[in-house]
Parts: C-alpha cells; sequence; structure tokens
C-alpha cells in the first residue's frame, strides 16, 4: 500500500540528508494513519536508524535548521520550507512510571513500533509512499479499530494518558457500529486510579480534544461506564450529550459548550477566557434566564451555547432566531436622561429597572414609554 500527497513534500529534504549518509527515515504515526484514511495531515512526524547529533549535523550540512527539542528523548526539530519536522530517532524503553520514560535508542524499527500506543499508530511510510506496517496495524485501520500495541494493561502502565487518548481515538477514528475494543476497555477499567498521577494540563488539553470530536457521546458513555469520567470530571453527567451533539446540527463541534453541558468540579487548567465562557454557559443555561436577555448581557456565543445546552438538558427543540438582534441591542434610556433628578444610588436602581422592563418587552418599548 502505498501514500501521496503534497504534504509529504517539506519531509523529504530531511530523509533526503539522512538517506544520502545511509540512515533510514521513515514517516510515522500521524501523518500516515490520516492519510491512509483519506483524512487531512497535521504534523510530520519521522522516526530514523541514525542518533540525534547525526540527525543534526546532516540536517544543518544540507542547510535546514535544527532546533534540539527533546535530545534526551531522541527527538530533533528540523524546519524544512517553513514547516517543523519531528525527527526521532528509533527507541525502546528502559523504565516507566505512568508518566515519564527512560528511553533507549535503537535502529530496529520492531522496537519502536511496540512501544507505540495503538497499532494504527506503528505505521510507517518511506520517501516514495511506500507503507510498512510492523505490527499490522493496517488490518486496524481498515477496520476503524483501535487496539493497543501488545497488552493494553502494560501500555496503560507505562502511560497513564493513553487512556485518555484510548476514547478519544475511539471516537474520531473508531467505528460505532462495530463498537469499543473490549480489551483496552477492561484494561482502562482497571487502570482508572492512574489518571489522579496525571497533571491537570494533559487531562484538560486531551479532555478538549476528545470533545471536538465530530461526536464524542459514545466515547464519553464508555469512560462514564468505567468509571474514568468521574476520575478526571467529578460530578460530570454524560447523559445528554447525544442529545447535544443533535441539536448542534451543522454547527462546528466546541469542545468547551460540550463542557458546559457535562458540568463537574475538576480543574481542567482551561485558558481565563475559556473557563469564563464554561461558567456563563453553564449558568445561564440552567438558570433560565431567558436567551434574548442573556445575548444582551453576554453576546452571541454564549448565548447559542446556553440555548443549545439548555435544550439538551431539557430535551426540547431550540430556537436561535432573534439572538444577534439582542445582542446587539442597547437601552434607549441612559443616565442623562434621569439627572438631575436622580443621583447615586437611586439613580442606579431607577436604570436597572428601566432596563428589565425594556428587556421584558422584548426590547421592544422606546425611550418616551420607559420613562412615561
Amino acid at each position: 500500500m502505498q501514500i501521496a500527497g503534497s504534504w509529504m513534500g517539506p519531509a523529504l529534504p530531511v530523509m533526503a540528508a539522512l538517506g544520502d549518509g545511509g540512515y533510514h527515515c521513515l514517516f510515522v504515526g500521524g501523518c500516515v494513519r490520516n492519510a491512509l484514511m483519506g483524512l487531512a495531515v497535521g504534523d510530520l512526524d519521522l522516526a530514523t536508524d541514525a542518533p540525534p547529533e547525526v540527525v543534526m549535523a546532516r540536517a544543518t550540512a544540507a542547510g535546514l535548521r535544527v532546533v534540539p527539542t527533546g535530545l534526551e528523548h531522541g527527538t530533533v526539530t528540523v524546519i524544512s520550507d517553513g514547516v517543523p519536522c519531528e525527527v526521532t530517532t528509533f527507541r525502546r524503553d528502559v523504565e516507566t512510571d505512568g508518566r515519564h520514560a527512560t528511553v533507549a535508542f535503537s535502529t530496529d524499527i520492531a522496537e519502536d513500533a511496540a512501544r507505540r500506543d495503538f497499532t494504527m499508530n506503528a505505521l510507517y511510510a518511506d520517501a516514495g509512499g511506500m507503507v510498512i506496517d510492523p505490527l499490522g496495524g493496517l488490518d486496524d485501520l481498515q477496520a476503524r479499530r483501535v487496539r493497543f500495541v501488545g497488552d493494553p494493561a502494560r501500555r496503560l502502565a507505562e502511560d497513564h494518558l493513553r487512556l485518555l487518548r484510548f476514547f478519544r481515538f475511539h471516537a474520531i477514528y473508531g467505528d460505532a457500529e462495530s463498537g469499543i475494543d473490549m480489551d483496552g476497555y477492561v484494561a482502562c477499567a482497571a487502570a482508572v486510579d492512574g489518571l489522579d498521577a496525571l497533571s491537570r494540563e494533559r487531562v484538560g488539553a486531551e479532555m478538549k480534544k476528545l470533545l471536538a470530536a465530530a461526536d464524542p457521546a459514545p466515547a464519553v458513555a464508555a469512560m462514564a461506564a468505567c468509571g474514568a469520567l468521574m476520575r478526571v470530571l467529578p460530578g460530570a453527567d454524560a447523559t445528554t450529550l447525544a442529545v447535544l451533539v443533535h441539536l448542534e446540527g451543522g454547527r462546528a463541534p466546541d469542545p468547551i459548550r460540550r463542557l458546559a453541558l457535562l458540568g463537574g468540579t475538576a480543574d481542567l487548567r482551561l485558558s481565563r477566557a475559556e473557563m469564563k465562557r464554561v461558567a456563563l454557559t453553564a449558568t445561564a443555561a440552567r438558570e433560565g434566564v431567558p436567551i434574548p436577555e442573556v445575548a444582551y448581557r453576554h453576546g452571541v456565543t454564549i448565548a447559542c451555547d446556553a440555548a443549545l445546552v439548555r435544550g439538551a438538558l431539557i430535551g426540547t427543540p431550540v430556537d436561535l432566531a432573534g439572538i444577534e438582534d439582542a445582542a446587539a441591542a442597547v437601552c434607549p434610556v441612559t443616565a442623562a436622561d434621569l439627572m438631575p433628578g436622580l443621583s447615586g444610588k437611586a439613580l442606579g436602581e431607577r436604570l436597572r429597572q428601566i432596563e428589565a422592563t425594556w428587556i421584558a418587552s422584548g426590547f421592544r418599548l422606546g425611550r418616551d414609554a420607559l420613562l412615561g
């Protein structure tokens, strides 16, 4: 089997620089997987039997810019045609603790493949696009089956984050009709304690990626059933996530909106803007504030999200009409209209009363009616 595409171009000078020195250099992981599935290719990851210092020397000699991003793990970033290519030396794990690994460099592609997480990520391709499949990952990829390399329990013990990646990959690449791989699922259920050792940053980043899938509902439901969801997001309720996905229709998947629906109390180390949006959406959706008022006070995005989340929670259709108009509305009465008759606290209270009346009218009452 062979892959092709313009995305390969920036990596070819890197591969040539190493190949001219007698070393092997191969595409690996996500770029090969996505190319085979007809999906867009993002990051360019390369694997080689050349030691990192050789990678740096040969890339530099070829006129390419080199950034030593992870030498202790054998990773060098080579910039080619403005595109970063992460070049990592074949390696095998010497010691792991569930968060970090001590590795030894290798010249054996089979050893390199054996330490990867899923069989669909243990696929390689040469500069001509010919696919190399040391572990039979092609069969799993074609079946859209997310399966751990070797013993699932061992893979999970090596890196606890793989538990969350298992559900994310199933949501994005798995076959919903065939269901989740049971060997992997059983191993995940037995390994949920390991999630407590992960940093909140890693958990938050992984949950956002999972919730950005087109339909994460089955995977999140599986997480909830095995206890993983409660470990990373205590108090979360995934029962209406499928309803939200349906109500979203053609809207782009939005992990922040979906987090607002799930609820929960964990600190996922989101940005301040993301935390504010989750809080505003969750509160507006659950407190029953009219959606036009939410739009007026918080803008189009929060109002649309709150309407969708509320619709999912109570199981009703969602009407988003008028949200943009409400967000753009401006109260026709200002403080100047009430001065000098009112000032201070009394002025503020009267303005709030007038604004509430105007909002209750559907933003229709004019200045004279509100002042009358």
